[in-house]
């Protein structure tokens, strides 16, 4: 892989990308589905202002990364911290450009989600509840994918979408750690679980059985990736995350597990893949 493709490839942690797109399926699935010409809108103009937020991310922190993280590419010296900010700006408007033509309600939201990506991005190394506004983030990309479905936003996707957000402040309270070099507290791995309380709350009838088969199914996959918290071998903190990382598929997947046809569900699969073969060749965090 060329060096410079290799770098951009980092900045942005494109290997989370199918993470994102399937926050995208879950929140047109939760809009009632239909226009499916706006998907690839949606997957364009959220993946766009993620992979800006990731680069701006990168841009700001270069200052702490040359004392905590010197092998990132800014203070590495593989690219500019004012390349970086350029490209950030460029893919914050084609992101934004991209959302305007799905939908008024699209481009409204596109903002909204731009200036949390900001508001973030600024503030998580000086904010210990930053991690919150991560979640933001995510549910912003729920509701903006839920207004190109033919019902539109409405609570389906808003009650996922906090419950997903939940989960990302658990998972980003852990990532933390990675930079500071502290124990990992308990208390954020409880709102790993928000997704599966949710599910079992609101699904009843025949929607029980398939949400309570994907609840086992994410429980024992975050067991397998915070299980070294509680064992006395060495915590590797970015092993954890990057599972954890994966893991949104599967609260996505559960997040539509009413109704979810076999098409969705293989889509749901082949993301999970995706992402497990994109972290071997670009680090998720």
């Amino acid at each position: 892989m060329p060096p410079r493709l290799r770098t951009l490839l980092i900045l942005g942690r494109v290997s989370n990308l199918p993470t994102v797109w399937s926050n995208c399926l879950a929140g047109w699935w939760l809009g009632g589905a239909g226009n499916a010409g706006k998907l690839p809108l949606l997957f364009l103009g959220v993946s766009a202002l993620y992979t800006g937020g990731m680069f701006l991310n990168d841009a700001l922190d270069a200052p702490v990364d040359r004392q905590r993280r010197p092998s990132r590419p800014i203070p590495s010296g593989a690219i500019t911290r004012e390349s970086v900010l350029v490209w950030s700006i460029g893919l914050f408007a084609a992101g934004i450009l991209a959302l305007a033509f799905a939908g008024k309600t699209a481009a409204v939201l596109a903002v909204v989600l731009l200036g949390s990506i900001i508001a973030y991005d600024a503030t998580h190394k000086a904010v210990n509840a930053s991690p919150w506004l991560m979640g933001v983030c995510r549910f912003w990309v729920y509701v903006i994918a839920a207004s190109a479905g033919r019902y539109g936003v409405n609570g389906w996707p808003i009650w996922c979408g906090m419950a997903l957000a939940s989960y990302i402040v658990g998972l980003s309270y852990v990532a933390r750690r990675e930079s500071f070099r502290a124990a990992v507290p308990w208390w954020p791995l409880i709102l790993l679980a928000a997704p599966i309380l949710l599910a079992m709350l609101m699904d009843d009838g025949p929607a029980r059985r398939p949400a309570a088969l994907l609840s086992i199914i994410l429980a024992l996959w975050v067991i397998r990736c915070v299980r070294t918290i509680f064992q006395r071998s060495e915590v590797n903190i970015g092993q954890i995350v990057s599972g954890l990382l994966v893991g949104i598929v599967f609260v996505d997947w559960l997040a539509v597990a009413p109704g979810c046809p076999t098409a969705l569900s293989a889509a749901f699969c082949a993301l999970f893949a995706a992402t497990l073969v994109l972290q071997r060749f670009v680090p998720a965090t």
